[in-house]
C-alpha cells in the first residue's frame, strides 16, 4: 500500500489545478432551444410525417391555383357547357399521352357503329377511330370490332341556333383558321340526330344506292362533290339557292332578326368559343364540367368549410375545457352530464334534422356548418379538460397564484399554453374528419352542396356514382384526393402528436 511519503519528492512542476476558474466565465456555444424549435427536431425525424405534409402542401395548393390553372371558362359556364353536351370525355393531357392518358378509351363495337364513326371521320377529316385491334364476326354472321375510340371527336355533331352576329363571326373564323365548324344539314326533317350525315328516311333509317351510304351533300341539286369550308367568294345564304343547295343552314326569322339552324362539329366549335382545343387533364362530368378545375374548386370549398369548423370547435371547447378542468367539482359535473347527452346523439341524425328544417332559412352550408359544431367541441373540450387536471397543481402555477395572479391569468397564461401541443394535433385531424363526413353525408344523399358555382368533394363521389362501371374517372380523381388527404393527415397527426409531446422534450432518438 503507497504511503504519503512517497510522493513528497514530486516536482511541484509535475502538480496542476482540476478546477481553471478562468474557463467558468465562458460563454454557452450552443444557441437556446426553444419549445417549437426542439418541437421541429422531432417533427422532422418523422420521415412519414414529412411526405405526408408535402403531400398536404401540394393538395392545398392545388385547391388554391387548380381553378386559375384549369379551364375555369369552361367549367364556369354551365349553361353553355350543357348546350355543347360535351359530356364524360375520357382524361387527355398531350404530355402524358405516351402513358395513354389520351382520350381514347377501347372498346368492342358493331358493324353500324363502325360505319357511324368512320362517316364523322369521312366528313371532318378528324379520326375518330384511332386504331383498329381485331375484328370477330358473331355467329349470325356479323362483325364486331376491337377499336380504340377518341372520346373528344366521337362526340360529333349538334344543331345551334345562332344569330346573324355569331354565324357571320363563325364565319370569319372559318375563312382565318381554315377550321370549319358549320357543316351541311341532313334533309329528312324529323331526324333531330346531328350525327346523321348520310340520306335517310322520315324514321332516320339509311338510304343506300349501290351498298353504299349517300352523303346528303352529294344529292340532287349538287353537281358536284362539296368543299365544305366557306372561304371568301364562295356562294352563302345570301344566294337562296347556294343556300338550299349547300344546306350551311335554315334561316328564320324576319329581315330584322335573323337567326340560322346550323349543324355544328362540337370539336371545332369549342376551338372557336374557348381559343384552345379540348384537352382536360382528368376529363369532363355528366353535365360537361372540366373534372380538374372542378375537383380544385370542391377541394378549395372542403378546406375552408373544414379549417372553420375547426377554429370553431378550438374556440368553444377550449372555453369550455378550461372551466371544467380549472374550477372542478359541480361545474365539471354538470358540463360532463350536457357533453354525455350531446354526445349520444347520432350525428347522422342531426346533419338530418338540419337539413330537413333549418336548411330552409340559413341554406345547407350553414345548416352543416351548425350541425358538426353542435357536438364537435366535446372532443376539444375534453382534451382541454384533462390537461388542465394534469397542471393546474404545478409548482409554477401555485407560485403565480401565490404571487396574486386571478385566475383567469393562471388558466390562459400558465395552464392552457401547455395543453397547445395536444389541441394542435386534434385541429389538424378535424379537418380530414369533417371533409370526410361530408363527403359520406353527400354521397348518402343527406345533403346537396351542388350548384353551377359551387362543389364539394363528397358532392363530386355522389355524382360520379352512377358512371362507376362505364366513366369510373368521373369518380377516381375526387375519390383518390379524400384517399390521399385522409392517409396524409393521419401521418402528419401522428408527427405532430409526437413533436409536441412534452414528455419527449429532449430525448435525443
Amino acid at each position: 500500500m503507497a504511503n504519503i511519503n512517497d510522493y513528497k519528492n514530486i516536482p511541484a512542476d509535475k502538480f496542476r489545478f482540476t478546477n481553471n476558474r478562468s474557463s467558468s466565465d465562458e460563454k454557452f456555444k450552443t444557441k437556446q432551444l426553444g419549445f417549437l424549435g426542439d418541437a421541429w427536431i422531432r417533427f422532422r425525424k418523422n420521415k412519414s410525417s414529412i411526405v405526408a405534409a408535402c403531400i398536404i402542401a401540394i393538395l392545398v395548393v392545388y385547391a388554391i391555383v387548380g381553378p386559375i390553372l384549369g379551364s375555369t371558362n369552361y367549367t364556369k359556364n354551365l349553361k353553355d357547357t350543357t348546350y355543347l353536351t360535351y359530356t364524360k370525355l375520357l382524361p387527355k393531357s398531350k404530355l402524358f399521352s405516351w402513358l395513354g392518358w389520351d382520350g381514347c378509351s377501347k372498346s368492342q363495337i358493331a358493324e353500324a357503329n363502325y360505319v357511324y364513326y368512320n362517316a364523322i371521320t369521312q366528313e371532318t377529316g378528324y379520326d375518330v377511330i384511332k386504331k383498329v385491334y381485331s375484328t370477330e364476326t358473331t355467329s349470325d354472321g356479323k362483325n364486331l370490332y376491337n377499336v380504340s375510340i377518341d372520346s373528344y371527336i366521337s362526340n360529333g355533331f349538334l344543331y345551334m341556333t345562332l344569330t346573324q352576329e355569331q354565324y357571320e363571326d363563325i364565319q370569319a373564323w372559318q375563312d382565318e383558321t381554315g377550321l370549319q365548324i358549320i357543316y351541311p344539314a341532313i334533309t329528312t326533317k324529323n331526324v333531330k340526330d346531328a350525327n346523321i350525315w348520310y340520306e335517310a328516311d322520315a324514321k332516320g333509317v339509311a338510304k343506300l344506292k349501290n351498298g353504299q351510304l349517300v352523303d346528303v351533300y352529294k344529292t340532287s341539286g349538287n353537281d358536284g362533290d362539296y368543299h365544305s369550308l366557306r372561304i371568301a367568294g364562295d356562294p352563302g345564304l345570301e344566294d337562296a339557292t347556294a343556300a338550299k343547295r349547300y344546306r350551311y343552314a335554315t334561316i328564320t326569322g324576319d329581315s330584322s332578326s335573323i337567326s340560322y339552324k346550323c349543324r355544328v362539329f362540337k370539336y371545332t366549335y369549342f376551338q372557336y368559343r374557348y381559343g384552345y382545343e379540348p384537352s382536360f387533364l382528368f376529363g369532363t362530368n355528366s353535365l360537361g364540367q372540366d373534372i380538374f378545375t372542378r375537383l380544385a374548386a370542391g377541394a378549395r370549398f372542403s378546406f375552408i368549410f373544414a379549417i372553420c369548423i375547426s377554429a370553431v370547435n378550438l374556440f368553444i371547447g377550449a372555453i369550455i375545457g378550461a372551466i371544467e378542468g380549472y374550477y372542478g367539482g359541480l361545474i365539471d359535473l354538470i358540463l360532463e352530464r350536457v357533453m354525455d347527452i350531446l354526445n349520444g346523439v347520432p350525428f347522422i341524425v342531426v346533419a338530418t334534422l338540419f337539413q330537413l328544417h333549418l336548411a330552409k332559412k340559413v341554406g345547407p352550408v350553414w345548416s352543416l356548418l351548425f350541425a358538426f359544431v353542435v357536438t364537435g367541441w366535446i372532443g376539444m373540450a375534453s382534451s382541454v379538460r384533462m390537461q388542465f387536471y394534469r397542471f393546474k397543481g404545478r409548482e409554477y402555477v401555485l407560485a403565480a397564484r401565490t404571487l396574486g395572479a386571478r385566475d383567469r391569468r393562471l388558466m390562459f397564461k400558465h395552464i392552457f399554453p401547455n395543453s397547445l401541443g395536444t389541441l394542435i394535433t386534434g385541429c389538424v385531424m378535424v379537418i380530414p374528419g369533417v371533409i370526410f363526413s361530408e363527403s359520406s353525408l353527400t354521397y348518402l344523399g343527406i345533403i346537396n352542396l351542388e350548384s353551377s358555382t359551387m362543389t364539394s368533394v363528397g358532392t363530386m363521389l355522389a355524382n360520379g356514382k352512377d358512371y362507376l362501371a362505364s366513366y369510373p374517372h368521373i369518380i377516381f380523381f375526387p375519390a383518390m384526393f379524400i384517399a390521399l388527404l385522409e392517409v396524409s393527415f393521419n401521418l402528419f397527426g401522428n408527427g405532430l402528436r409526437d413533436a409536441f409531446n412534452p414528455a419527449l422534450r429532449g430525448a435525443d432518438e
